[in-house]
């Protein structure tokens, strides 16, 4: 009876531990994904900023603003396919510590502490899916936005003058619609993210 109690003791210690290794590795992963998202959201603005500020430019020499445009772009385009690999590695890799998790929860023998530990992790998925969800919309609503601003980078590049500014204004008026379809996705799963990592948090109640 003795050995019983001390292999059910072990093995609901092997069980919590489990369980806290793979919340500790997903509240990392949601942190770096938080972090880089954030990134992202500021490299938005750092676009649309350097876009708004050459059109605006009206006298003198436009090609340090158009370079500093061209340079915002780039970075963008990286921004985009990080948040594309980000999706992706949400649908695969990111689901197995749910996997894990799950195993976890269903090899607790007390019910009543399996459902409390379900609901916990149920939390915390719903919150999962919505930022997988978020980023996958701002993924996709990357596309037209890139379109914009690689149009507006040709149609400069041989003539970065007033009269090639003027001629850009409905295409960069397109370019901030499209940004704030990407940016509402963006900040949707910060949001989703912020609760996961208090839901994930030592402290979470």
């Amino acid at each position: 009876m003795k050995k019983q109690i001390i292999l059910t003791f072990g093995l609901a210690t092997l069980l919590a531990t489990a369980a806290q290794a793979t919340q500790e590795q997903l509240a990392a992963s949601i942190k770096d994904a938080r972090l880089e998202t954030t990134r992202t959201s500021g490299q938005l603005k750092a676009t649309l900023g350097a876009l708004n500020a050459l059109t605006k430019q009206t006298t003198g020499d436009l090609r340090p603003p158009y370079k500093t445009y061209c340079s915002e772009v780039t970075n963008t385009y990286s921004a985009a396919a990080w948040t594309n690999v980000r999706v992706q590695w949400m649908a695969s890799d990111g689901r197995k510590y749910f996997q894990d998790w799950q195993g976890t929860v269903s090899g607790i023998a007390n019910e009543s502490l399996r459902k409390k530990a379900q609901k916990r992790l149920d939390t915390v998925k719903t919150s999962y899916n919505k930022v997988e969800t978020s980023l996958q919309q701002a993924a996709e609503k990357f596309k037209p936005f890139l379109s914009d601003l690689s149009d507006i980078q040709k149609a400069l590049a041989t003539d970065v003058t007033a009269g090639g500014v003027k001629a850009i204004r409905k295409t960069v008026n397109s370019a901030n619609w499209n940004h704030q379809s990407v940016d509402r996705a963006i900040q949707a799963a910060l949001k989703e993210m912020d609760k996961m990592e208090q839901a994930l948090s030592p402290e979470a109640k």
